[in-house]
């Protein structure tokens, strides 16, 4: 019996390193490759591009792409923040399984599949308390997202209402549904704990009890880190918007573009979709917003193509290719393991 279990796992090992890892690396690339084709006003952002390149705006998109740069890695150091009580990882380490977590997350609903690329970064036996770790750093940047969406529509609601894009009725709904779900997620957030005792309690939870009894680990400190960090990351979202706007000749104030991006992540959070397939959806959101103070559609149609492809695709295009790696990942963490 256990010279069959022994020659199971070892088969699965050898599926997940020779076939799994080049698989999800063609699949994705492909997937990538197919979704830009497709995805309408990315010929006329990448000439808009082409031009800056020699205009005094270049530093702009320079901006923008270092700033991808810094948004990724903040999210690395939130997650390495996260896991540090289970497994200590290297700033390098976690950026990686980061990167790794997008090339998976562009083809999933809501980006779910980004905890199946980052646990790949695991040791043998953290792996899966990794997800329910994972789960609460995207909870502090969709607090901060709510939060600050909900601030923006109350700074533009009278705007909004005036031009007919939602009813007075509706807005109000809105509005009181987005703090009551903030109410129940700061709860949520700030007493994971509770979350801990009650699976504790639940009738044969002695099997699966230890993937949440890491939250216990969670105190209000590094939880306000957390939501700092998010808050961050959110900030970097909106300065990247405006430098592409201005890149862009999108004629519109730098406050502005705060609360206007702002309330077009509360409507995008709100609504189920895959990461690799939303440019249609957020150009559409983001213009009859934007639109309040601006009439140049192009020019915000290209922002939001710019922003979609290097925040989004050109990490899982490094994603996909860090996959390939799987091999050598998984070796190095079974090695650590046994150190």
């Amino acid at each position: 019996m256990r010279n069959r279990l022994m020659k199971v796992n070892k088969n699965i090992k050898l599926f997940i390193n020779y076939f799994l890892g080049p698989l999800l690396f063609i699949w994705l690339a492909w997937s990538i490759y197919r979704q830009i084709k497709n995805q309408p006003g990315l010929e006329q952002a990448w000439h808009g591009i082409k031009e800056s390149l020699g205009s005094p705006m270049l530093f702009n998109l320079i901006v923008v792409v270092l700033l991808m740069v810094v948004n990724w890695s903040i999210e690395a150091i939130k997650w390495r923040l996260s896991i540090k009580e289970i497994q200590k990882v290297s700033f390098f380490k976690a950026l990686q399984a980061v990167l790794s977590g997008v090339s998976f997350a562009v083809s999933t609903p809501n980006r779910m599949g980004e905890y199946l690329g980052r646990v790949l970064y695991m040791n043998e036996g953290s792996r899966l308390k990794t997800i329910s770790i994972t789960i609460v750093g995207s909870i502090s940047q969709l607090i901060i997202t709510l939060t600050m969406g909900l601030i923006g529509l109350l700074l533009l609601k009278n705007g909004i209402i005036e031009q007919h894009l939602i009813s007075g009725m509706w807005m109000n709904v809105i509005l009181y549904g987005v703090v009551a779900v903030i109410v129940f997620l700061t709860l949520f957030y700030f007493r994971l704990s509770w979350l801990v005792k009650l699976v504790e309690r639940l009738p044969g939870s002695q099997r699966f009890a230890y993937l949440v009894k890491a939250l216990e680990d969670f105190n209000a400190t590094l939880l306000l880190k957390l939501l700092s960090l998010s808050l961050l990351r959110f900030v970097v979202f909106i300065v990247q918007y405006y430098m592409l706007f201005l890149l862009f000749n999108v004629d519109i104030l730098w406050w502005q573009t705060f609360w206007t991006v702002s309330v077009s992540f509360l409507v995008m959070a709100a609504i189920p979709t895959i990461a690799i397939a939303e440019l249609a959806q957020r150009g559409k959101i983001l213009i009859a917003i934007v639109s309040l103070y601006t009439a140049n559609e192009l020019g915000i149609t290209l922002a939001t193509a710019s922003i979609w492809f290097i925040n989004l695709i050109i990490p899982a295009v490094v994603g996909s290719l860090l996959i390939l790696r799987i091999k050598k990942i998984m070796k190095g963490n079974k090695d650590y393991a046994k150190n």
